[in-house]
């Protein structure tokens, strides 16, 4: 291709799909997902229409964090292929037109990764000051009051260099020290190995964990009422405190500087960055995503948070990215791996979902939707003897972790697998998904699958949607509404949050009413709208 043709802006605007590799399709029969059975469902997949797919961690590892404690960065695990197969992946995307993001996790490794193990084997190896170390205290306690996100402190004795090293998560996947050049050379050098290879771009675990303060200074507690549960659950102490050093360093501005200078030597690689903060997060989204140096787009946890997303919070959101982060690119998700599916999350009824469907669909910025959301799918009820996340171990049954929304992907209701596998599945499939598999939606008009498809339809055909401004976004009551506006294109959403009927008044001037396929309402003779319950009113500027 032409490097003219190739827009590089393709990430403004995109839905991107995200797959949980270990649950999307078994293609060996050992009852976990891998590449070869995403490879077989690309089809699916295309026939949504988003733009991208990304691919939670498949490198090698122990999986002790399911692929989030990488023991080697440029290979793939066994279970789930290998790096032909992941080659067959790439080209068969490509192929319809679909571009391939990966998951990097660039915080932490593996305690299993061969530098953490040359690391840890003294005080003045090559790679002695490769991760963050510290002497405990005088009285032998860790060096800072920082926590683990996962429960407990955040520092592990490690007997052989008397010393501390800290941890954001599991003790068995201890903190890089990007503070030290090596490592973020050693860090680009991995993205570089995955863009040679044909990738498109990065979803970025965990964006703002990457440094600490090298003053070493304890987190300030977080008053009782500014506490919330968006980045850990109310039963976790991790939520007492204001993470001003152990994470949130404006150090990494110029780390980010150079990964995305190293982006931009391809013709169109982007990245999207996690941004795991219940406090800072918009802000941390607004510095990150400003102007055209750093990451292209990140997400923050609002609408992943178990607030309901009424008109009123939609508004306040909306208003407080404008605030927070005027010049940052929004990448929004109601669910994904780490979240309670945001059927159950915010109890949903079918009608609900299309009309939350519709909305984020309009919104400004770009959209991931997770495997499974466009199914409707529930959180999944998962015993604890069939646990397997260690963070839901750990809290339960308080918390019952992140199993109940990583439950294999339900494709046919002929068996109680839902075509997954053949063999004894690694978490069960849940016997409410399969009225919701893929097979029994194909066959009913009105399944949400096909909601999610014109949704992502009407997107794409409004550059006013993907790429354009939006007006003020206000509400009537329980009723959104702004305008989004790309050249001559201008566009009226309205979208009534509840389960009520509403009357508002029709926009001035001259509309023609569009999204008929999303159930979009057109004003009366009276002059005004009136809403159904859960209707969308869509118009485009005459």
């Amino acid at each position: 291709m032409n490097e003219q043709t190739v827009d590089k802006d393709w990430w403004r605007g995109a839905v991107i799909y995200q797959i949980y590799p270990r649950s999307y399709q078994d293609s060996n029969g050992d009852g976990i997902g891998d590449l070869n059975g995403i490879t077989g469902r690309i089809p699916h997949i295309a026939s949504l229409g988003v733009d991208a797919i990304w691919i939670s961690p498949f490198f090698t590892s122990p999986m002790k964090d399911f692929g989030y404690d990488v023991s080697d960065y440029c290979d793939v695990d066994p279970m789930f292929g290998t790096l032909s197969d992941f080659d067959v992946l790439v080209e068969t995307a490509h192929s319809y037109g679909i571009k391939v993001m990966i998951d990097l996790v660039l915080s932490h490794t593996s305690k299993d990764h061969p530098w953490f193990i040359e690391s840890k084997s003294s005080k003045d190896n090559p790679k002695a000051d490769w991760y963050v170390w510290a002497d405990p205290k005088p009285d032998g306690t860790p060096p800072t009051n920082w926590l683990s996100i996962f429960g407990g402190p955040g520092w592990q004795w490690h007997a052989g260099r008397e010393q501390y090293y800290q941890h954001n998560f599991l003790v068995e996947q201890p903190d890089l020290n990007l503070h030290n050049p090596q490592v973020q050379d050693a860090l680009l050098d991995v993205v570089r190995f995955w863009l040679d290879r044909g990738v498109d771009g990065f979803r970025l675990d965990t964006i703002n964990f990457y440094f600490h303060d090298l003053e070493l200074r304890d987190n300030p507690p977080l008053p009782p009422e500014e506490r919330n549960d968006s980045t850990a659950p109310k039963v976790n102490p991790y939520n007492h405190q204001l993470h001003l050093y152990d994470k949130n360093r404006p150090e990494n501005l110029a780390f980010l500087e150079r990964f995305r200078a190293l982006l931009d030597e391809y013709p169109a690689a982007t990245a999207v960055g996690e941004v795991g903060d219940s406090q800072m997060g918009l802000e941390i989204m607004g510095e990150y995503t400003k102007g055209d140096n750093r990451v292209h787009m990140c997400y923050s946890f609002e609408f992943l948070a178990s607030d309901k997303p009424t008109a009123a919070r939609v508004v306040q959101v909306m208003e407080d990215v404008d605030e927070k982060a005027p010049e940052g690119w929004a990448c929004w998700a109601y669910s994904n791996h780490d979240v309670v599916r945001h059927p159950t999350r915010w109890d949903l009824g079918p009608a609900a979902a299309r009309a939350m469907t519709t909305l984020m669909m309009c919104l400004r910025g770009s959209v991931c939707i997770y495997q499974g959301e466009e199914l409707g799918l529930p959180e999944a009820d998962v015993p604890f003897e069939d646990l397997q996340d260690p963070y839901g171990i750990q809290f339960w049954p308080e918390f019952k972790g992140r199993d109940g929304c990583r439950t294999p992907m339900p494709w046919d209701n002929s068996n109680q697998n839902g075509g997954f596998t053949a063999a004894s599945p690694w978490l069960p499939v849940s016997h409410m998904h399969l009225p919701n598999a893929v097979s029994e939606q194909e066959r009913d008009p009105g399944a949400l699958l096909h909601h999610y498809r014109r949704a992502i339809g009407f997107r794409h055909a409004h550059k006013a949607l993907t790429k354009g401004a939006h007006s003020k976004v206000t509400h009537e009551g329980d009723v959104v509404t702004f305008t989004r506006s790309h050249g001559d294109e201008v566009i009226f959403v309205a979208v009534n949050l509840s389960g009520d009927p509403a009357t508002i008044d029709a926009p001035a001037g001259q509309w023609h009413q569009i999204g008929q396929e999303l159930g979009s309402v057109a004003p009366g003779p009276d002059g005004k709208l009136h809403l159904g319950p859960w209707q969308p009113a869509l118009a485009l500027k005459v």
